[in-house]
């Protein structure tokens, strides 16, 4: 056990030094670490009380009390009482606290670009390296009893059977989906831009559980497509992270907006798009895949969440 030990603290030196949380300010900027993650989470929420913020950072509320009144100090966020209970406060970032989180997120990105300034291969290798630490060393209320990967070998041919298979049986759908879905995977393939595109495979148990793809519409624009989750792995959670998997890459790929095409019969998909934020933006009748169906268009505006 002592040499496991040494060589997990041997790798958090390494990480802490490779990524500068050490210096004073973290990437050369006024803020600690914990300040900027604060920022962070007031930038993605636009607004969230004293308390959230506390228990999603598991901080101290004597510590975020100190770190709230000196962003006040530098009038970066407001502050005002809740109206669902004014015991709470609402914190927001102010207009010049958007800015400096923006120039630290722009930072944080450079940052990043470095370290990845690797190969295709060794991208793919690091990031599913991280992935697992993150799953394996989770709470134990929260820890992930499956896995995200990119595909490997045979797993497009998995995603066509499976749409297929599932829409035929849950929705009666015919063989024109299944077609629908072959001539999009195989546009995936052919066309594939690695800094604007992916594909997630959910594993469980070395049997794939579920996928989803998210595709470049424009440069400022990305679709999201064939979001599918086996029955048996329904209530895990799969579904949620899948598609919050596309929002954070979406994020990091620099587009403003996601959008995906579903239909109104699909009401758990349906679910998971409107509590990530998904807005329906238009629905009109269609004839398709041996069936009359609703068909809507779903946006997600990526800038809400940064801009407040």
């Amino acid at each position: 056990m002592d040499d496991q030990i040494d060589a997990v603290r041997q790798f958090n030196r390494f990480y802490t030094k490779q990524i500068g949380v050490l210096s004073e300010g973290l990437l050369e900027s006024p803020f600690s670490l914990t300040e900027a993650r604060v920022m962070y989470e007031l930038a993605w929420r636009g607004s969230a009380t004293a308390s959230e913020v506390a228990n999603e950072l598991s901080l101290d509320p004597g510590y975020l009390s100190r770190i709230v009144t000196r962003f006040e100090q530098r009038r970066l966020i407001t502050k005002k009482s809740s109206d669902a209970d004014a015991r709470q406060s609402v914190l927001s970032l102010t207009a010049r606290g958007r800015k400096e989180f923006e120039s630290l997120n722009q930072l944080s990105r450079n940052q990043v670009k470095q370290i990845l300034n690797l190969s295709q291969l060794d991208q793919t290798r690091l990031l599913g390296a991280m992935r697992t630490i993150e799953e394996l060393l989770g709470t134990l209320d929260e820890k992930i009893s499956y896995l995200l990967r990119p595909p490997h070998a045979g797993d497009m041919g998995w995603v066509v059977q499976s749409n297929g298979f599932l829409y035929a049986q849950e929705y009666g759908w015919d063989e024109t989906y299944e077609a629908l879905v072959a001539q999009i995977v195989a546009d995936f393939v052919k066309n594939y831009d690695p800094k604007k595109e992916r594909c997630w495979i959910a594993e469980k148990d070395g049997e794939n559980i579920g996928c989803v793809f998210l595709v470049k519409e424009s440069n400022q624009v990305a679709r999201l497509r064939l979001l599918i989750v086996d029955p048996k792995a329904r209530g895990l959670g799969v579904g949620k992270r899948l598609v919050d998997e596309c929002t954070q890459f979406a994020r990091q790929a620099g587009y403003k907006t996601i959008v995906l095409w579903t239909n109104s019969i699909l009401v758990a998909a349906r679910g998971i798009y409107e509590k990530a934020g998904y807005k329906l933006v238009k629905a009109e009748k269609h004839h398709s895949f041996g069936h009359d169906l609703i068909g809507e268009t779903w946006e997600l505006d990526l800038s809400r969440g940064l801009n407040g």
